[in-house]
């Protein structure tokens, strides 16, 4: 999992790297023109929403940063949190009545093959089985520590996006209404032109940013329930194998 992990933050990196290039592109037309980005964007996204995007101005970049970085991390929680789940109950009627009959090897065997969080659980606690049942719930509690620990990877990067995107989007907005009340200085009189499209163009950032905020938060949200999920199954694994070893 880790591999894959690394896979696509590499992945999210190149595409901050194209979007940055994309960026530069951007400060003169012909360099734009040149270098073909720009229609390939329009191509992928439509070209209204790649001139808003270029309308919001320089924040716009940093909140797409975030966007990717959010996204990324997610991906890759999504698919280890998918990885972890197994059926409990379809493990537990395999290893309780084998070792309700003391037979720990094959028990710990099926927990060796078996994914997830909760069989490594098991499986470090069964590896004591021959101190005793005290021993056996240490270990539990020792592997069950380290288990969520990893559950909990991730979280802070997708809460890191949730909360600076927006805060970026409002920076951006006051940047705008800077340059929107400077032009209106420079011109000497008030035009309802420079100051509506002065005021459109910097409530695209705080537009954008909430756009990122909002679908993360949910996706974080949900993981978060998850890995909930995850902790029960294995506080009841560890009870039941508990009990199990007591009864034999």
């Amino acid at each position: 999992m880790r591999n894959k992990f690394s896979k696509i933050l590499m992945i999210a990196v190149l595409m901050c790297m194209m979007l940055t290039s994309l960026a530069y592109a951007q400060a003169t037309e012909t360099a734009a023109k040149s270098t073909g980005i720009k229609a390939v964007a329009e191509f992928l996204f439509g070209r209204a929403l790649v001139n808003e995007f270029l309308n919001g101005g320089t924040f716009m970049w940093p909140i797409l940063f975030f966007a990717i970085y959010g996204l990324a991390y997610a991906i890759w929680k999504f698919i280890s949190l998918t990885y972890a789940k197994i059926n409990l109950n379809d493990y537990l009627n395999k290893i309780l009545p084998l070792l309700k009959q003391k037979k720990i090897n094959e028990a710990l065997e099926i927990s060796k093959k078996t994914r997830g969080p909760v069989a490594a659980v098991v499986y470090a606690g069964l590896l004591k089985a021959d101190r005793g049942v005290d021993a056996v719930e240490k270990s539990m509690e020792n592997a069950a520590m380290i288990e969520m620990s990893y559950l909990e990877k991730g979280f802070v990067e997708m809460s890191t996006s949730i909360t600076v995107a927006p805060l970026l989007g409002f920076l951006g907005t006051v940047d705008g209404m800077i340059v929107a009340f400077d032009a209106i200085a420079k011109a000497r009189s008030v035009d309802a032109t420079i100051v509506a499209t002065g005021i459109k163009i910097a409530l695209i950032t705080t537009k954008y940013g909430l756009i990122v905020a909002f679908p993360l938060q949910f996706i974080y949200n949900v993981f978060t329930t998850m890995v909930d999920g995850l902790v029960i199954d294995i506080q009841r694994a560890s009870e039941k194998v508990t009990e199990a070893l007591i009864e034999s």
